[in-house]
């Protein structure tokens, strides 16, 4: 029961600091829009936990309380002292797990507000309103004098030439700040998670396994802020035709945002592995249906991850403000000109036409394998939270999908498209959980375990 009190609490606290930077940055509606999507990612992800742990309320009356009770000894039991077939990732007893995990769990929702934020500077065109990048960071503009010379290098850019020509110094200080609030929140994450990693090495709570895997992450965070910049530099450029808008390259935003999705995911899945090291499981029964949901949530998740990175060339490309029609492109299903490039492969990334025609593709084929796997598993001996997490999941996936097509049919709104990265992550994170719950148990546990669930 700890750990859903655990993600509660966190993301509580990372709403009020989402709240925090927000309100010192700006009035506009569009910060608005980003704390908005950062709290519907908590509270969705909060129901989404307690529905999972509470799922054993479906049993009858009695029986669910008598296998909370045999689930949490159990896993008591193991994680206070069983060396054999369970790796504990983090040492010193009960309270060292719940503090490391409260604080991965708080990485990991800072990330996700780090992709929802650059959504939305992308969004609002504030990505390219710094010109330069400096590894450690710099103070903002204080003065007027200081402001002209920010403003005087970036009417040197090919964005303010060809698309905000004319613009005045207010106009540039609200994209400024977009992009800074989003840079030194990403440096922010580095110091929440760099201070107590060191805090707990020094108290000995961090295993090897987890201080390699840790310290993997941190490279990857540090990695992303040059990816960034990467990123940034391509847009500064002078476009090739000069009928074409200034923007950044398709292949390095999709870099950028797939990095963070990675050093999301591997937060968010060893922080479930530091809280519940153990699956849910009653019986043998029980860890037999897992093991065939097991067989859907991996190839399901894989088609989620790439719906979501494709998502990345459909922003790179700004396919989204072609073909604002559906079911249909157009007057047509599949636009003519999905292969007018060559070589053939440079049009699954750089043409509008071919990478929104993939998008929709694998965003039917997210919701279609997800509906499938639902309703395979629906009649199986599984644990009641697990059935809860997958009907959860399709829940999730329906409404991603709306949200996709209202943001083409709207000619992608700030608000919306916004909104519609912030569920792409949330998805990913409800087939993370999916697949962290049906691993296999440890052989410690599977010895315990009944061959079917004891009646009350």
């Amino acid at each position: 029961m700890f750990k859903c009190r655990i993600i509660t609490s966190i993301l509580k606290s990372k709403r009020e600091a989402v709240s925090g930077i927000v309100s010192n940055l700006s009035g506009n509606s569009s910060y608005r829009v980003f704390t908005s999507s950062t709290s519907s990612f908590a509270a969705t992800t909060t129901a989404t936990v307690r529905g999972f742990y509470y799922g054993f309320r479906s049993l009858p009356k009695g029986h669910h309380m008598s296998t909370l009770r045999n689930m949490s000894s159990t896993v008591a039991s193991n994680t206070m002292g069983s060396k054999e077939g369970l790796r504990l990732l983090v040492t010193g007893g009960p309270r060292a797990q719940k503090v490391v995990g409260m604080w991965l769990f708080g990485s990991a929702a800072w990330v996700f507000s780090m992709v929802v934020l650059g959504g939305l500077t992308r969004l609002t065109r504030s990505g390219l309103s710094m010109t330069d990048w400096k590894f450690t960071g710099s103070l903002p503009p204080l003065s007027d004098e200081e402001w002209d010379q920010e403003f005087e290098k970036y009417m040197q850019s090919p964005e303010y030439k060809r698309v905000n020509k004319g613009m005045k110094i207010e106009d540039f200080k609200f994209i400024y700040w977009m992009e800074y609030g989003h840079r030194m929140w990403g440096r922010g994450l580095g110091i929440i998670f760099a201070l107590p990693f060191s805090y707990f090495l020094r108290k000995g709570y961090i295993t090897l396994g987890l201080g390699l895997r840790l310290s993997a992450l941190f490279a990857l965070g540090a990695g992303q802020g040059l990816i960034g910049w990467w990123m940034v530099k391509s847009g500064l450029e002078e476009p090739a035709s000069e009928y074409a808008q200034p923007r950044v390259s398709p292949y390095r935003l999709a870099a950028h945002l797939t990095s963070a999705f990675v050093i999301y995911s591997g937060l968010f899945w060893t922080a479930l592995s530091v809280v519940m090291p153990e699956p849910p499981a009653e019986s043998i029964a029980w860890v037999g249906g897992a093991a065939k949901v097991k067989r859907f949530a991996l190839p399901v998740g894989l088609v989620v991850g790439l719906t979501a990175v494709s998502g990345a060339f459909v922003a790179g490309n700004d396919a989204g403000h072609a073909y604002n029609t559906f079911p249909k492109m157009g007057d047509a299903w599949i636009p003519e000109d999905i292969f007018e490039m060559k070589p053939l492969i440079r049009n699954f990334f750089e043409n509008t036409s071919t990478v929104q025609l993939d998008h929709r593709l694998l965003a039917a084929a997210s919701l279609i394998s997800i509906g499938t796997m639902w309703w395979f598993t629906r009649k199986l001996d599984i644990h009641p939270a697990v059935q809860t997490l997958i009907g959860s999941t399709l829940g999730m996936a329906g409404l991603q999908v709306t949200l996709g097509i209202s943001t083409l049919l709207s000619y992608v709104p700030v608000s919306l498209g916004t909104a519609h990265q912030a569920g792409a992550l949330t998805l990913l994170t409800f087939m993370l959980l999916l697949n962290h719950t049906v691993r296999k148990p440890s052989v410690a546990l599977l010895k315990t375990l009944p061959q079917v669930a004891r009646s009350p």
